[in-house]
């Protein structure tokens, strides 16, 4: 089986407020999966349906084969999940943390240990093992709770918003280990507030937008779909004067240039190329156009 994740036609409301509204996924084993989405997009509620936390109202979702409502057991002893509040136990030190969770997941005392200082060295927390996590910092404990999700390797691996909280050296340890399971064959799900994360690490992303996908595809992909380069002329206070569009090729670039030069234009010129936040903003943007649906149906 190659397909990790399957989700058909989910919903799910809370009261009278629809989160979820006919949400259709597929994730490949292996694959880093991107959510995004602003605030109340559905993307918490998508992993807590995926993870057995939060049963759908309608749909179907299959995690590894199994489906996440009459299977549950089943997901769940192939997932790992890390949310966005810290699971860790304040009255015990980062190395007991570790070694419990390791302990509980059927590992010797031996082997426990091993892994839990494994993990602390990944995480940058070897000087921390023996102290209390009440003491740690908002950052500190935020590493804890990732290193957990890592005591065994599951075969699909949830993180919420995973490095918020954590500075860039740390983001990009994480970055570096996420592509590392990946590589042996674990499948990552995760949703982010980071677009540049997304960009950086997933092999594919969806863009949720009113409890629906309203685009999917690798980050270029993406990116082209929304626009080709412009070049901007700005003056020296840095203030954009005018923007022409192009190809993003040599030949390209030089028409805008030539262009410029005949209307007698003075300034700098740089080269903008679409971002992920275009793609964010377009496809999030109340009154987005059909197109947009287009979008999902050309790249999917």
């Amino acid at each position: 089986m190659t397909t990790a994740i399957e989700v058909r036609g989910l919903r799910k409301s809370f009261g009278q407020q629809t989160v979820i509204d006919g949400l259709d996924l597929t994730v490949d084993r292996g694959e880093i999966f991107a959510l995004l989405g602003p605030n109340g997009a559905g993307k918490t509620t998508t992993i807590n349906v995926l993870t057995t936390l939060t049963k759908p109202d309608a749909g179907s979702a299959t995690v590894c084969g199994f489906d996440v409502s009459s299977a549950a057991t089943q997901v769940r002893r192939r997932i790992s999940l890390t949310g966005q509040s810290a699971a860790v136990d304040d009255g015990l030190s980062a190395l007991e943390n570790l070694v419990m969770f390791a302990r509980l997941a059927g590992l010797t005392p031996s082997r426990s240990r091993r892994r839990a200082g494994e993990l602390l060295e990944s995480f940058d927390l070897r000087h921390a093992a023996s102290k209390r996590v009440a003491t740690f910092s908002g950052g500190m404990r935020r590493r804890l709770d990732l290193a957990l999700s890592f005591v065994v390797t599951p075969e699909v691996l949830f993180l919420d918003e995973p490095t918020t909280g954590l500075d860039t050296r740390s983001r990009r340890d994480l970055w570096d280990i996420i592509r590392a399971l990946a590589a042996e064959g674990t499948t990552v799900f995760l949703t982010t507030q980071y677009l540049e994360e997304a960009d950086q690490l997933a092999d594919r992303i969806a863009v949720l937008h009113e409890g629906r996908v309203a685009a999917l595809g690798t980050a270029s992909e993406l990116k082209a779909r929304v626009g080709g380069a412009t070049v901007e002329l700005h003056d020296d206070r840095g203030e954009l004067l005018r923007e022409l569009p192009t190809d993003g090729t040599v030949s390209g670039l030089r028409q805008a240039l030539d262009q410029l030069d005949e209307q007698g234009a003075n300034g700098k010129v740089t080269l903008r190329r679409p971002t992920l936040d275009d793609v964010f903003l377009t496809v999030t943007t109340s009154g987005t156009p059909t197109t947009d649906h287009d979008l999902v149906k050309e790249l999917s």
